[in-house]
């Protein structure tokens, strides 16, 4: 069969083989091509000139970088525009969402320069963390005046926090708490005191508790190596007065923030499943290939897209602090509980595998399909551009 198929199969010319003629009709649709590919980096120029005039005027009067309907609308017309003239609109929409990203980093980065209370003098509590870093490199480039106060300056707090107009909270959760109450004391009436840590009841109780003046909750969902905030969630938690603490949640919005205002105990309850579950999930995946000691080299020549994504995933929890993920993981008695719950579900399952029960199987395999419901669909979508930008790639 293999002989068949040789023989019937087109043997493709090297170029050296090709004609004369050929090789003439090539070059000038070549050169064609590079013409047309002239024009399309010319006319992103311009495009881009374009944004800098719109850029100018959203520096002037602080509006977002980001507008969600905009973007959406701009990539249905040009997803029609690619339909009626014969091209493939999937192609036409990833194309243009980039563009788009492009745009905003762009924007992004220049409205970073710009305070929307510039000059503004901002605390940052544990300023020489990486979180606290990344902070302190946003505010000093928007024009803000930042000082840090870190563990060993505590005997120069009261200086530090004269006429600051924001103090952030940016250490570890086991200690937020009490360096809440610590710095409470030194702060100015009229200052906003924020927190970002990944829990929020406890530590706004606490701000509650030790300022009487301005109060709000923040939990940014990314980390310090995260080089833009476009389209980076923001979750708020108001404390008390947020209209005193509306120029804070208007920077982040001028950087390309994405704002999620929550109550603390709604923040809570999701990020038990959000962070806390599937770091946990993560971290038993990864402790149990280690046990077994697989190897992960071989694994790879035999996976699948979808299995190299899943054990990247896993990977990048390894690459990361552990005492990161030990804080998000055991934030809380309220999140241990959940995570022995969890546990406790997977033992329910040993029955089923000793009988090797395909029947229950497929029945819960079923009611969890539903559970899911339009989900599921949506889920597939998502997945298969990330596995088709994975092929790519590798």
């Amino acid at each position: 069969m293999k002989k068949n198929h040789e023989k019937h199969s087109p043997k493709q010319l090297k170029e050296s083989q090709i004609s004369g003629d050929v090789k003439q009709k090539l070059e000038r649709l070549r050169h064609q091509l590079d013409r047309i590919d002239k024009e399309i980096v010319s006319l992103l120029t311009k495009r881009q000139e374009e944004v800098e005039r719109v850029v100018a005027l959203k520096k002037a009067h602080n509006i977002p970088v980001y507008h969600p309907a905009r973007e959406e609308n701009l990539i249905s017309h040009r997803r029609h525009q690619g339909i009626a003239l014969g091209l493939d609109p999937d192609y036409i929409e990833e194309l243009y969402r980039r563009i788009l990203r492009q745009s905003r980093v762009e924007q992004t980065a220049q409205m970073a320069q710009t305070g929307v209370r510039a000059g503004a003098s901002i605390l940052i509590v544990g300023g020489l963390g990486s979180m606290g870093q990344y902070f302190h490199h946003w505010f000093a480039n928007a024009g803000y005046t930042v000082r840090i106060l870190d563990r060993d300056d505590w005997s120069s707090a009261g200086q530090l926090c004269e006429g600051v107009e924001l103090a952030m909270i940016s250490v570890p959760i086991e200690i937020t708490e009490t360096v809440i109450k610590k710095i409470g004391t030194y702060l100015p009436k009229n200052c906003v005191l924020a927190d970002i840590t990944s829990i929020k009841e406890k530590p706004l109780n606490a701000m509650l508790g030790a300022h009487d003046g301005p109060v709000i909750g923040l939990h940014p969902l990314f980390g310090p190596t995260t080089s833009t905030m476009d389209k980076q969630i923001i979750v708020v938690t108001p404390g008390r007065d947020l209209h005193a603490c509306r120029w804070l949640v208007d920077q982040f919005s001028a950087w390309g923030s994405i704002i999620l205002q929550v109550s603390a105990e709604e923040h809570d309850d999701i990020m038990s499943i959000v962070q806390s579950l599937r770091h946990f999930a993560t971290f038993t995946f990864g402790q149990f290939l280690c046990r077994k000691h697989v190897d992960l080299s071989r694994s790879l020549e035999f996976s699948s897209p979808i299995y190299r994504l899943e054990l990247g995933m896993v990977g990048r929890l390894f690459a990361q602090d552990p005492s990161l993920y030990s804080e998000i993981i055991f934030a809380s008695p309220k999140r241990r509980s959940l995570l022995k719950e969890y546990l406790s579900s997977l033992t329910e399952n040993l029955e089923m595998l000793e009988e090797g029960d395909k029947g229950l199987f497929k029945t819960e395999f079923r009611k969890i399909a539903k559970w899911f419901g339009p989900f599921s669909e949506q889920a597939m979508r998502e997945s298969t551009y990330l596995i088709d930008k994975l092929i790519e790639r590798f």
